[in-house]
């Protein structure tokens, strides 16, 4: 009869792990110490991919300088390439959110690696004698450099991924402003009528928002691309043959395919989480211009009778179970929302890299889980606010042109050649145009126009309007 169990041993005593799990006694201890999220690391597969990298990275130099056999280090390899297809990644079990630094991810990860080699191997899993978990698959290393540093390559391979979603936004709003080129409107400042422009400026300011925090993300990532790989417990290295930390970088770029950099201080890169600071300040920064926009978005559509309703979304579902007909801006209201979580988790963030103390910072789980989730959501909002909103856009021109013919804002475009006439508008309620014609101040020849041409929304004294 085949077991339902083996027995594991730590420094705490043995225990029975399912027969059929990769993971062991180390994962098993931390599944039930840190109930606490009820998420576990596998919904972070850049993360397990990354943890892969490194170990498979690690086994090639630990082979290079002779601390394990070329048939260890090959089956170490191929475990680690399985994992990075995509394979056993529900194996990856304990709870995102964890303390002890990370090890009990690292543990994590040893574990499944070093079973799947064991059975290519042609071993039993838990028949660490042939190959170890600590020993062997975790050699010149600690989770100290370890976690950070796949933290560091899961962190550079999703920014790359939010900066391709970015682009399919900010695509958007650029079509939308060639589509929306004739399309005049008022323009405000703090809610009040300001002067005329065009839609297309509106909509143009929103891409160009974008493309200004695609900049400062792809600088901010520069960093992370810095590495403790070798640093060991704290830094000095101490357990790792010389030269292994360029080595190992080295074998860890070749794999991943990332620029990746060794650290010029390893005791400052193992304690340090400036970098991580600094990428989700940025983080924070487009979080807070993207709600700014979706903001705006909701007050533009807001309407239809009461509102300004200068633009329609597009209806994507019903917005209501009591009034019938109502379309609401869920797309913006999502993006919102996703805002609001990033700006948390830039102080979860925050305040985790302050905590640090001495030589090591204890606190990285709870900054690659608020990490991750940052960037993970802003790529989904991205994609779903230009598939589901922003590329379905109409523009209401005739509720924007009477808003613009009305409106007293349409006197400061006029002043230097009929002066203020705002006043008598705002106490009659006539519109401004209407005052200028009756009044015949415009000079003589001109009259106020209204088209759809390549100079409209220009305002000289050549054309009052376009």
């Amino acid at each position: 009869m085949t077991a339902t169990y083996r027995v594991e041993h730590d420094l705490l005593g043995e225990r029975r792990v399912p027969a059929d799990a990769y993971w062991g006694i180390h994962t098993l201890r931390a599944t039930e110490n840190f109930p606490i999220t009820g998420t576990a690391i596998s919904v972070y597969p850049h993360l397990i991919n990354a943890f892969a990298a490194v170990k498979e990275a690690a086994a090639r130099a630990n082979r290079q300088f002779g601390l394990i056999t070329a048939d260890q280090a090959a089956a170490i390899g191929f475990a680690c390439h399985e994992i990075r297809d995509g394979r056993l990644h529900d194996q990856f079990v304990v709870d995102v959110i964890q303390g002890g630094a990370g090890t009990s991810t690292n543990m994590n990860a040893n574990e499944v690696i070093a079973n799947r080699a064991l059975e290519i191997l042609g071993h039993a899993k838990g028949e660490y004698q042939h190959l170890h978990p600590n020993e062997d698959v975790n050699r010149s290393q600690s989770t100290n450099d370890v976690y950070p540093i796949a933290v560091n390559v899961a962190t550079v391979i999703a920014i790359g991924e939010l900066l391709d979603a970015m682009s399919v936004l900010r695509e958007a709003f650029a079509a939308k402003a060639v589509e929306f080129r004739g399309a005049l409107k008022m323009g405000r400042t703090q809610l009040q009528d300001a002067v005329p422009m065009t839609l297309s400026q509106e909509f143009g300011t929103y891409a160009v928002m974008l493309e200004e925090d695609q900049s400062r993300l792809g600088e901010a990532v520069q960093l992370v691309h810095e590495i403790n790989l070798g640093a060991t417990a704290i830094g000095t290295g101490r357990n790792a043959p010389a030269g292994y930390a360029e080595a190992a970088r080295q074998h860890l770029s070749a794999i991943t395919g990332l620029p990746l950099v060794t650290a010029a201080d390893l005791v400052e890169a193992t304690q340090d989480c400036g970098a991580f600071v600094h990428l989700s300040g940025v983080l924070k920064r487009m979080a807070v211009k993207l709600s700014k926009i979706c903001n705006d978005l909701r007050l533009l559509s807001s309407g239809p009778r009461a509102g300004l309703h200068e633009i329609n979304p597009p209806p994507v579902q019903a917005g209501s179970s009591i009034m019938p007909g109502r379309i609401n801006p869920v797309i913006p209201e999502v993006v919102n929302q996703v805002a609001f979580e990033v700006i948390g988790n830039d102080v979860a963030i925050t305040m985790a890299a302050e905590a640090g103390q001495l030589q090591l910072n204890a606190f990285e789980p709870i900054i690659l889980h608020s990490l991750s989730e940052s960037i993970t959501h802003l790529k989904a909002a991205c994609l779903v606010l230009a598939e589901r909103c922003v590329s379905g856009i109409t523009a209401d021109e005739e509720a924007m042109r009477a808003t613009v013919e009305n409106s007293i804002g349409l006197v400061t475009a006029l002043n230097p050649h009929i002066g203020y006439i705002a006043k008598e508008a705002l106490e009659t309620g006539r519109g401004i145009a209407e005052l200028v014609l009756e009044k015949g101040l415009l000079p003589s020849g001109l009259r106020v126009t209204w088209g759809r041409g390549p100079d409209s929304g220009v305002w000289t004294p050549e054309r009052l309007g376009s």
